[in-house]
């Protein structure tokens, strides 16, 4: 029985995400996703690939993640599932695709620049 493996990406998670044919079992280190996951939003937005393929209940997932916070763990896992469903079936891809499940969301936290209290924010200009 084959194992197909997808990484995901997100801010700075990061997720292993090991696929294998089997009765829709899922683990996220090691733990129920339920549990892991405190809003059921994140626990959707993870799994979304697996109901767009509509293969949620013929496979079954274990998760490695590590790093950042819960949403971007989310979205890593998300990437993740479905780089590895493509893996499995060419056939999935344009499914997936077409809802924006396969590009990595570039988006990650702006450096703190000098002379500056945050990012952007400027400290306060007084005229006089």
């Amino acid at each position: 029985m084959k194992q197909h493996i997808g990484v995901g990406r997100r801010k700075s998670a990061t997720a292993r995400c090991y696929l294998k044919a089997g009765n829709g079992q899922i683990q996220i280190n090691h733990r129920d996703p339920k549990e892991y996951f405190c809003d059921l939003w994140q626990l959707e937005h993870a799994f979304e690939p697996l109901e767009t393929a509509g293969v949620l209940k013929d496979y079954d997932v274990k998760v490695n993640v590590r790093g950042g916070g819960l949403t971007g763990q989310a979205g890593a896992i998300r990437l993740g599932i479905a780089r590895a469903l493509v893996d499995i079936n060419p056939d999935f891809r344009p499914a997936l695709k077409a809802e924006g499940m396969l590009s990595r969301d570039p988006r990650i936290v702006e450096r703190k620049k000098y002379g500056q209290p945050k990012a952007r924010k400027r400290f306060q200009f007084s005229k006089r």
